[in-house]
């Protein structure tokens, strides 16, 4: 196999990618107003925010649905509280049209599963599975802060455009390598595969998720919820055990991670809390 054009086919790629990145970018991005960030919008949320909701209406139908119960009530209760929050926030920076499209829905569902999970546009599940490790009511704020914050900070549209672009990365890496080998061509591909997760997909994956821990311990100092509970939450997660694939291969920051940034970010929750009115 020709390991050296597998390395120039590679360097070829990157410039070919980054010029149809940059020409991407210039007419395809959108800044973020609680982040003031611009992030790639290839896919519009008029149109990823439908196929959202019908995917999330699929799953509760063949989901148990739990409705009525104190802890379902709960649910309902803490999201409308961190969705209030997060109007007032947008309100004070004049952004309140951003959430425009954005369908809040809180649902529990039984499910043994430790886990939560928001798609675009704010739908949102808690497995029953979740509720003995958040414990109380604030415990729950940690867990939908962070998943109401995915959907604020259009996590999906951008994991759609990322795909958008491996999508052509891949697509360009097939065409600089048409002429070669069968066996040059696999190596290739399986040389852009390795590269695109290690150093595309997975870290950009754990950037998100520590977004999400950011701003959603913003969101629940602003709701009321005392962010001091999120270290805690963390620590509970980290004892169940499941944490053993090395960060680099993780999708998520470590359970160390994760309570280190967020023992880091407390005072500032507390700060932008006391901006409305809520002191700790």
């Amino acid at each position: 196999m020709d390991i050296h054009f597998c390395e120039v086919a590679m360097k070829k790629i990157v410039v070919l990618l980054t010029a149809i990145i940059i020409a991407i970018i210039a007419v395809a991005c959108a800044t973020n107003p609680l982040t003031g960030k611009t992030t790639m919008a290839f896919v519009d949320n008029s149109q990823l925010f439908p196929s959202s909701f019908q995917q999330y209406d699929e799953v509760l139908n063949e989901s148990q649905v739990v409705t009525g119960t104190a802890a379902a009530l709960m649910v309902d209760r803490v999201g409308a509280r961190l969705k209030e929050a997060a109007e007032k926030w947008l309100a004070s920076e004049g952004q309140s049209s951003y959430l425009a499209g954005y369908a809040w829905e809180y649902h529990l569902v039984q499910d043994d599963q430790v886990n939560a999970w928001c798609m675009p546009g704010g739908k949102i599940v808690v497995y029953t599975g979740i509720l003995p490790v958040t414990k109380d009511e604030t415990g729950l704020a940690v867990v939908l802060g962070h998943e109401i914050s995915h959907a604020l900070l259009n996590h999906g549209q951008q994991r759609m455009s990322a795909d958008v672009l491996s999508q052509l990365g891949a697509s360009g890496l097939n065409i600089v390598t048409g002429g070669r080998s069968p066996e040059t061509q696999a190596l290739a591909m399986t040389a852009y595969g390795v590269g695109s997760q290690l150093f595309g997909t997975l870290p950009f994956s754990r950037k998100h998720e520590s977004e999400a821990d950011h701003y959603g311990l913003l969101l629940m100092a602003i709701a009321g919820y005392s962010p001091d509970a999120a270290v805690p939450f963390w620590e509970r997660m980290a004892a169940m055990g499941g944490g053993g694939t090395p960060e680099f291969l993780s999708t998520h920051p470590s359970d160390a991670t994760r309570i280190n940034q967020l023992r880091d970010w407390i005072p500032e929750a507390k700060s932008k809390a006391a901006q409305f009115g809520v002191n700790y």
